[in-house]
């Protein structure tokens, strides 16, 4: 922003007007693009105040309007539908008596409580323009109430949308013929009665359960969004749009998986001590000293641009350094942007190495035959559980890897070797997740306290170290491998 002469961004130090800033900067407008004003809306869980009504809405809107960027409408936004109808039509009623004659105002939900439709038809009668909808099947529950439903609710109120509704039945059947080969994970279709204690957005809500999902740990759901609701609590109350509701679901994360505050996630610490900017109030004093010791980082108050313009690895020519390190010679915008903001994932993006997050049905495990099932079994002995998978000469017996033999008819066919380390310490993940970098070799020396690899876990980087002075002699994973909680990463002597 500032490169584009909007040094009034300095007076803004509220996270919450940060996130708002970044939909109405003025190189948007200096791109002669239609924009608008981003009023970022939650509620709070049940029983907090002291944010996220009518009269923090009203300031928010207030400041960016007195700061003068250029706009040409104001959107209200609920990412994660848990503003309550009241606060909706109270809050853009204000805003349609502050903002110019025919400004146009639209209000954005998703339908995860059940109540969009509520909130939408409260918007409506408080003077917004307009709604956002969706059309089923992928409508509802995460997404937007449904164009349809919407349209029978308008009925008789006076109100009505802008659509014919005989041919939106069409549209609806063909968009569901064309969904019919792709996968609709089942909680993206669902009310979350819990979402109003632990407001997380639609679109992050899905991409989390299915990281679950990947992980083989998609029973921990119920738990991790109950633990939400104390992160969010003891947060600061950001608002809970990208990048902070990333931040909730992971430390959420960690305090279920590692214990409650054992591991304080990178992006949830620095929010707290200050390092995105002040957040709507003040967070818990424990929370921060805790933040604080494990990042060996103090509070600020610190304006996050001088933070970022003192830091080398961010800004214009940090983002060309790693496109050209990576043999990028197209040095466009769009790619420094790119580079700046992703990082290592916006490279892979640009080389083509990226996966894709499009997720096809797959056929039932009943329908297929044992022999072509390739995955891994659970197998019991003795009452004991085992999850078992033998894979070129290894077998990884719930999590940890042996070298064996395998061969057909009568005879011995056992594991050997045991302990492929020939003893030594293990060092097993604390967390599911992919090996994204391996920093290590077999015979190397390493320090108390050097990274050893880097697991990605809920859009998450976690550091190995090891915790002694000592050699490494046997590495059981592979950059871009999946590992469980509790599987066997390396060993030490």
């Amino acid at each position: 922003f500032k490169k584009h002469g909007m040094t009034t961004i300095r007076n803004f130090d509220a996270l919450n007007d940060v996130t708002n800033l970044i939909f109405s900067g003025q190189c948007i407008h200096e791109a002669g693009l239609n924009h608008e004003v981003v009023v970022s809306m939650m509620a709070l869980p049940p029983g907090c105040e002291g944010a996220h009504d009518a009269d923090f809405y009203e300031k928010n809107l207030r400041e960016i309007l007195d700061a003068d960027i250029p706009y040409s409408s104001v959107c209200f936004k609920d990412a994660s539908g848990t503003a309550t109808p009241s606060t909706v039509h109270e809050s853009i009623r204000r805003a349609r008596v502050m903002l110019p004659e025919g400004t146009r105002i639209s209000f954005h939900t998703h339908d995860t409580a059940g109540t969009g439709i509520l909130c939408y038809k409260a918007a409506i009668e408080a003077g917004a323009d307009q709604i956002d909808l969706s059309m089923a099947p992928v409508s509802g529950g995460t997404c937007q109430p449904d164009v349809i439903s919407m349209w029978h609710a308008l009925r008789g109120s006076g109100y009505e949308l802008d659509v014919d509704i005989d041919k939106m039945v069409v549209a609806s059947d063909v968009l569901r013929d064309c969904m019919k080969d792709y996968f609709m994970p089942p909680e993206a279709k669902e009310v979350e009665p819990m979402i109003p204690f632990c407001p997380m957005p639609g679109g992050a809500l899905t991409a989390n359960t299915q990281m679950l999902r990947d992980n083989g740990i998609m029973e921990k759901y119920p738990e991790i969004i109950r633990a939400m609701g104390e992160v969010v609590r003891k947060g600061g109350f950001g608002t809970s749009v990208t990048p902070v509701s990333q931040f909730y679901f992971q430390q959420a994360f960690n305090n279920v998986m590692m214990g409650p505050w054992n591991k304080i996630a990178d992006g949830y610490g620095k929010m707290v001590l200050g390092y995105f900017g002040r957040t709507p109030t003040a967070p818990d004093p424990e929370v921060i000293r805790i933040a604080s010791e494990q990042m060996k980082l103090e509070p600020t108050t610190r304006p996050v641009l001088e933070l970022n313009d003192a830091d080398p690895t961010k800004g214009i020519e940090a983002a060309k350094k790693m496109l050209r390190d990576a043999g990028i010679t197209d040095l466009s915008d769009e790619n420094i942007f790119i580079a700046a903001t992703c990082k290592e994932k916006g490279i892979d993006f640009l080389l083509g190495k990226a996966a894709s997050g499009v997720r096809m049905k797959q056929p039932e495990m009943d329908d297929a035959p044992v022999a072509k099932s390739s995955g891994p079994k659970r197998v019991s002995v003795n009452g004991r559980s085992f999850l078992v998978e033998l894979s070129e000469g290894k077998a990884v017996v719930n999590g940890n890897s042996y070298k064996v033999s395998v061969s057909d008819g009568p005879g011995d066919t056992a594991m050997s070797g045991g302990d492929s380390g020939g003893g030594g310490e293990v060092i097993n993940s604390q967390t599911p997740g992919k090996v994204f970098k391996l920093l290590v070799s077999e015979g190397d020396q390493v320090q108390k306290g050097q990274v050893m690899l880097i697991l990605e876990a809920m859009k998450m980087e976690v550091e190995v170290q090891a915790p002694r002075d000592a050699q490494v002699t046997d590495i059981r994973v592979e950059p871009g491998g999946q590992v469980k909680s509790g599987q066997a990463l390396l060993t030490l002597l």
